[in-house]
């Protein structure tokens, strides 16, 4: 896997539909600062239009840590009005709300905005070494990227609340326990696991993917009537895919459904209408 960003802040490596983004201050424990946050919309601005790329991995460098949280110094120094432009939630937000799945490979401390880059993403696998908190209440604030909402979807408002208040740490047993990673596996097997999951997803119809996310995330936040609504406009859509066409003879002949020649044909013709 060959780096193709130049920075040192963010790395990107590419592998097999997979863009991996490492983040990349290991003097700060990989700290999340204002030129990091810049690196990483810069990137996926850059992912969003790569058609080569399907899937997103988030992980951190060196065996310490994930993202130990925000940069402090920067935080010391904030204003209300920073407070308002909330620069890491709308990060996080667009994280969220990414057209293309995100996982998080945790390889060691998830601290503050750490927890909260991990809790943006869709999947969360840690090794041994993941460590989860949101102490931002010692630092007489909270955590306001996000922790405050998801995790409590994630774990329960109970759970959530003792984790915030107390701003205690959940190691990897427990946060496998809790529902907050879904697999906990070996250091050394924490970014193939992350690969192998992302292969999983690359196997499956890539619209159903797409509109799956959305009904998801837009359905939990919604009552149950408008859920249902919600599901059962995206199946209507999907049923009038070549996608679902080529799944459900492929189940019948007994086969492996060839998706990438479906989505060749879409972008081919896509592309031969705008020469039109």
């Amino acid at each position: 896997m060959t780096p193709t960003a130049s920075d040192d802040l963010v790395l990107r490596a590419d592998d097999d539909g997979v863009a991996r983004l490492t983040i990349h201050r290991p003097e700060a424990k990989n700290a999340m600062n204002a030129h990091v946050i810049a690196r990483v919309h810069e990137h996926l601005d850059a992912v969003e239009h790569d058609d080569s790329v399907d899937i997103v991995i988030f992980t951190g460098s060196g065996d310490e840590s994930f993202v130990a949280g925000a940069d402090i110094n920067e935080l010391a120094a904030r204003t209300p009005v920073d407070g308002l432009r909330a620069v890491m939630q709308r990060l996080y937000e667009r994280i969220a709300n990414f057209s293309k799945p995100t996982i998080a490979a945790v390889n060691g401390y998830a601290y503050g905005g750490g927890h909260e880059l991990a809790l943006a993403c869709d999947i969360r696998i840690g090794s041994p070494a993941a460590q989860f908190a949101l102490p931002e209440t010692g630092l007489g604030i909270i955590p306001a990227a996000g922790g405050t909402q998801r995790l409590a979807k994630i774990i329960g408002v109970g759970r959530a609340t003792d984790v915030i208040l107390t701003g205690r740490r959940l190691d990897a047993n427990e946060a496998l326990q809790a529902g907050l990673i879904s697999e906990l596996v070996a250091p050394d097997e924490l970014l193939d696991a992350a690969h192998r999951t992302a292969q999983r997803i690359r196997r499956k119809g890539p619209l159903a993917i797409k509109l799956a996310k959305q009904v998801i995330s837009h359905g939990f936040d919604a009552d149950h009537q408008t859920g249902i609504l919600l599901e059962r406009l995206a199946q209507a859509v999907l049923y009038s895919t070549e996608e679902k066409a080529e799944g459900t003879t492929a189940f019948l002949e007994k086969r492996r459904p060839d998706f990438d020649a479906v989505r060749h044909d879409r972008s081919h013709a896509a592309v031969s209408r705008e020469g039109e």
